[in-house]
């Protein structure tokens, strides 16, 4: 692995980070708000590489530092013993099937990875969790907002004061609210870390041995200029920086 000199001060130690999303949000490029939250951290463009389910014959987990599994399509329900779909789910498998085995490898060659939003659902459904379909027809209290996609609309309390999320989130936050599912029963191996107002799980982690493992219902990439959300990037940055100095 390349070493780079920060300001003559320190080593940083070039990453390779792999974005998981979907065809649509692959076609943006760097207007991904994914790609540019990671840049707003200081991550270099030539450290980002998007893929998605159409690369699954050429890409391999072990060549990347660490893995962000992105937000998009609905996991197809029959992953979690449902076969009857929702009328609101839109699933692709191709991509549930090219996340789970990219997931797969990322676990096991114990790369630093974070979930969002569809993220954290895929992860959970991995670890053998189900999903509330759709919320609204669960009974469940809507949050798919109306407002702007950076709008905080909902406070989110840390649940769990030794995770990783406690570390960048101080007791509770506000956040944002852009899905119809969450998640119903949690998967084995992993533990709730954040709850909204009306008890739906909004984050996870790693329950086992795992070096960096959070994932987070709501979308900070839409909100990295507030300090909170800024710091999820940073600590996931971070780790995947330690990774690539242990393999160089």
């Amino acid at each position: 692995m390349q070493r780079a000199t920060d300001d003559g001060q320190r080593t940083v130690f070039t990453v390779r980070i792999g974005i998981s999303v979907s065809e649509k949000e692959k076609a943006k490029g760097t207007q991904s708000p994914y790609y540019q939250a990671l840049v707003a951290v200081g991550v270099q463009p030539g450290e980002l590489e998007l893929v998605s389910a159409s690369d699954a014959a050429h890409v391999k987990a072990e060549r990347f530092d660490g893995v962000l599994f992105a937000g998009g399509e609905d996991v197809d329900p029959s992953f979690y013993g449902e076969l009857k779909p929702d009328e609101t789910v839109h699933a692709n498998r191709a991509r549930d099937q090219f996340e789970f085995a990219l997931l797969d490898r990322a676990l096991h060659h114990r790369l630093p990875i974070l979930g969002i939003c569809r993220g954290v659902q895929m992860i959970n459904v991995k670890f053998g969790g189900t999903l509330y379909q759709d919320l609204k027809a669960a009974g469940k209290q809507e949050h798919q907002q109306a407002s702007p996609r950076p709008e905080a609309t909902h406070s989110i309390t840390v649940t769990d004061p030794e995770s990783e999320l406690a570390r960048v989130v101080e007791g509770s936050c506000r956040v944002n609210s852009l899905h119809h599912q969450a998640i119903k029963r949690l998967g084995r191996g992993l533990r709730a870390t954040a709850h909204s107002e009306d008890g739906l799980t909004e984050a996870v982690e790693s329950a086992d041995d795992c070096p960096f493992l959070m994932a987070v219902q709501w979308h900070p990439e839409e909100m990295v200029s507030q300090p909170e959300q800024r710091k999820i990037f940073e600590e996931f940055v971070a780790k995947c920086r330690e990774a690539a100095r242990k393999r160089s």
